[in-house]
């Protein structure tokens, strides 16, 4: 039969009530609880923060490329067929499109507002991007073909649904681009304009892209930019979008010194800085609820030292040594510090849920309407550790105050 050590046998009995031996004391309670609720609030916290950044990221990657090509002259890349078929002869590079992008003014029905032209190739977009899969309405392939309607041939535009509600347009009404860069008339630069037919709506989930992008053929986009055989830049799909910084430095040196590249991380460089940067202080912050936590393990160890001085002094004239005594109320504070850890984890994956599920934000403010959230083993590991180990820390002090009680001073007045 496997005996257990005396000390945890006792570490056990002094967790009880004093006078119900079968119930768990007061002063435990709280201190689990403590923990629970310390290491709860990070989890959830933490899966919060690293949802809405994952999110996010897979937002932008949607509508844009992993990596993005550009002729270091203004004039952008004129050679871009040429250019895209050694991109795309590289390793680990997917996919590779050609794009033009501009600002200009769209107007409808006495509504106008700024918005990004985007002149795509569709067979070539949907390798590269998924705006093909947030279409709601109409078909990517419709920007080559256009759109008859009353007898006139229109060119086609896809918008995206914020910015299609606020222009008052849907499937199949006629909007105008309107560029300021227009010829030189006798009165100065006339704007140039232009009337398309909408021929599809997307929804990509992030407000910013919904209320401010819109896409046109490559061709055009030229002919109504005046740009000739010309495109903004290049658009590459990475088979591993951690591994985007190398593979752009890889491209740079295929193309030559003409030539520069940047992956995704260093398009949004400020903004996924700024979401790093916040994890790692929100984690720093909520660690010292733990920290709080576990002074009720510090008060409750304390306290069943003061309590328990007789029983410390019998079993150090019984023959037990300093460093037994020491490892009983460790073994307390460990106990505590799992049993709140074990509570805590499942409770903060529930509270996950429920803000996943049940909470919901203006998407205008914060490009999305509910909050994500992801889970990361390497989170749970982390923050399961950390509260162990501070419960541990937590028990040395009373530990060393019951390891250095002199039997004789504790039973002089019994």
């Amino acid at each position: 039969m496997m005996q257990f050590p005396y000390e945890l046998f006792i570490a056990l009995r002094y967790l009880k009530a004093k006078k119900r031996h079968k119930a768990i004391s007061l002063n435990t309670f709280v201190s689990i609880a403590g923990v629970s609720l310390g290491v709860a609030t990070l989890i959830a916290t933490l899966a919060v923060m690293t949802g809405f950044s994952e999110n996010l990221r897979d937002k932008i990657l949607g509508a844009n490329a992993h990596v993005i090509v550009q002729n270091i002259k203004s004039s952008g890349i004129a050679d871009y067929i040429d250019v895209t078929s050694r991109i795309k002869k590289l390793p680990h590079v997917v996919s590779a499109a050609p794009f033009i992008q501009n600002e200009v003014m769209l107007t409808s029905r006495g509504s106008a507002t700024g918005t990004v032209i985007r002149g795509i190739e569709p067979e070539l977009e949907e390798n590269v991007t998924d705006i093909s899969k947030t279409l709601k309405l109409g078909n990517i392939r419709s920007l080559t073909t256009g759109l008859t309607k009353d007898d006139e041939h229109y060119p086609g535009m896809i918008l995206g649904l914020e910015l299609s509600r606020h222009l008052g347009v849907t499937f199949g009404d006629t909007i105008n681009i309107v560029s300021p860069m227009g010829k030189i008339g006798p009165l100065g630069m006339v704007p140039k304009f232009r009337r398309f037919a909408v021929v599809g709506i997307f929804d990509s989930g992030m407000y910013e892209y919904d209320a401010k992008l819109a896409y046109i053929s490559i061709k055009d986009a030229q002919d109504f930019f005046n740009i000739e055989d010309v495109v903004s830049a290049i658009a590459i799909k990475v088979d591993d979008i951690f591994d985007a910084k190398k593979i752009s430095r890889d491209i740079e040196t295929t193309l030559g010194p003409s030539f520069w590249a940047r992956d995704w991380m260093d398009l949004n460089r400020n903004l996924f800085s700024a979401l790093k940067l916040e994890k790692m202080v929100m984690f720093i912050i909520l660690i010292l609820i733990v920290l709080v936590a576990t002074f009720n393990i510090i008060g409750t160890l304390t306290m069943i030292v003061i309590e328990k001085a007789r029983e410390i002094a019998i079993l150090k004239t019984m023959g037990a040594t300093n460093r037994g005594i020491m490892r009983i109320f460790m073994i307390q504070g460990i106990i505590i510090g799992i049993a709140g850890t074990v509570i805590g984890v499942p409770l903060g994956y529930g509270i996950s849920l429920l803000i996943e599920n049940f909470y919901t934000l203006p998407a205008d403010v914060y490009y999305i309407s509910q909050i994500p959230v992801r889970m990361r083993i390497s989170d749970l590991v982390l923050v399961a550790s950390a509260a162990v180990v501070i419960s541990l820390f937590a028990t040395l002090y009373p530990s060393w105050q019951a390891a250095k009680l002199d039997p004789v001073e504790a039973l002089r007045y019994e």
